[in-house]
């Protein structure tokens, strides 16, 4: 199986530092999404010799997510452990920026522009209602607004607006930007890049020694990291029993252009909750606008549907009427990488010499820089941080592990959100 959804360019880029050695590199990162780039980054400012392998780094689901850094606006029923890990990635999000951005000399388009999530009917303000108390037990920061108070905040908003949830500490950042940035600074840091398809895991006497290019290159490294989002389920090489549990959920979403004439549109992400449905506006600071996302099980599929398009600018459109006069730019969708509890795998798996850093589902983009820096801990000292201790990939094995507590479930039934 091929870990990537693009041809190979047979190609390598970046700088080798140092001496590569019989072993070829310290860390070898299978995918290269921006995941895998925050793990390399990180990695190679530890002093490893790290390498990259994905035919076109910095594309995959970031290319389609919309960017919501939402650890407040996207908490759900049953997943206060996972809450833990999105506030921290949220508070390291400025310094991480800051960084990269010095770095890389790109700009990420991070906004710390704050959400509002608003709903148009009683139902839906009953069940945002809820969302409030279950963020107020949580000791979130989120304050109720009247209809009229959100129409003030966004006066693009339909009159219909029954209520809402501004949340200021929610942001967003430009995902393709953020790629961007993510691959320069690793160039810059000494990470090579092997821009060819990944065939299969390299395994030596019950460890993971490397992998296999698709021309057929053996790239040896003393550890691998299986970063490659939705596709490292599929990874040939890799033990069954170790194989982790990820699939791929299918989200389409739309972006439009704001013209000059119609600025500023809204001035913060907006989400809301239309007829059960869910729905986001994204505004960035260069006159996009991104709508999204459907949620779809159905396997492999990357086809953008009418149904898709059409269901997100109604729901869209009654939320905001102006939308319907902005120019519709670009129609994509793309796979989310879903474990069976929506949330990460992260760290050591069961085969030694391989870890995992996939499964991130609608927190891939707000995740970003806590991942690079509890797999970068990992890789330098083999100790996975406490904070993502709840997270290791050995909690889906079949094998005894040590049990790993979690945050009592609330009975109060809620229908799930969509994902970012």
């Amino acid at each position: 199986m091929h870990v990537s959804h693009t041809r190979s360019t047979g190609t390598t880029t970046g700088t080798i530092t140092g001496t590569t050695g019989p072993t070829g590199s310290d860390v070898l990162v299978i995918g290269g999404g921006i995941i895998g780039l925050a793990t390399a980054w990180r990695a190679a400012q530890r002093g490893l010799r790290t390498a990259v392998a994905d035919p076109e780094p910095g594309g995959g689901a970031a290319q389609v997510a919309a960017g919501m850094l939402a650890a407040v606006t996207e908490l759900h029923y049953g997943e206060q452990t996972l809450l833990g890990l999105n506030l921290a990635s949220a508070e390291r999000y400025p310094a991480f920026i800051a960084e990269l951005e010095a770095e890389s000399g790109q700009d990420t388009g991070y906004r710390a522009c704050g959400t509002l999530a608003v709903a148009l009917d009683a139902d839906d303000r009953a069940h945002l209602r809820e969302l409030h108390a279950l963020q107020r037990r949580s000791g979130l920061d989120s304050q109720w607004l009247t209809g009229r108070e959100c129409r003030r905040l966004e006066p693009m908003l339909a009159p219909g607006v029954r209520g809402g949830l501004r949340v200021d500490g929610d942001h967003q950042v430009d995902p393709r930007r953020l790629a961007a940035a993510l691959v320069t600074a690793c160039e810059r840091a000494g990470v090579v890049f092997h821009r060819d398809w990944v065939d299969r895991l390299s395994v030596v006497r019950d460890r993971a020694t490397g992998a296999v290019l698709a021309d057929g290159t053996e790239l040896a490294a003393d550890q691998v990291v299986l970063a490659a989002g939705s596709l490292s389920g599929r990874l040939a090489g890799v033990p069954d029993d170790v194989l982790p549990p990820v699939r791929p959920v299918k989200g389409q979403l739309l972006r439009l252009t704001v013209p000059g004439a119609y600025a500023p549109f809204l001035s913060r992400t907006v989400r809301a909750f239309v007829r059960g449905s869910h729905v986001y506006l994204v505004p960035r600071e260069n006159g996009e606008l991104v709508v999204g996302a459907t949620s779809e099980e159905l396997g492999w599929d990357t086809t953008v549907t009418a149904g898709g398009v059409y269901g997100l600018l109604r729901d869209a459109h009654e939320l905001v009427p102006g939308i319907t006069e902005l120019p519709l730019t670009e129609t994509r969708a793309g796979l989310r990488p879903c474990s069976p509890d929506n949330a990460p795998l992260l760290g050591p798996s069961a085969l030694p010499g391989l870890h995992l850093a996939t499964g991130h589902y609608r927190n891939g983009v707000l995740l970003t820089p806590v991942t690079g820096d509890v797999m970068a801990t990992v890789l330098a000292t083999g100790e996975l941080p406490e904070e993502a201790r709840p997270f290791t990939p050995r909690r889906f094995s079949p094998v005894p592990h040590e049990p790993v507590p979690q945050e009592p479930v609330p009975q109060e039934p809620v229908p799930q959100e969509q994902p970012a």
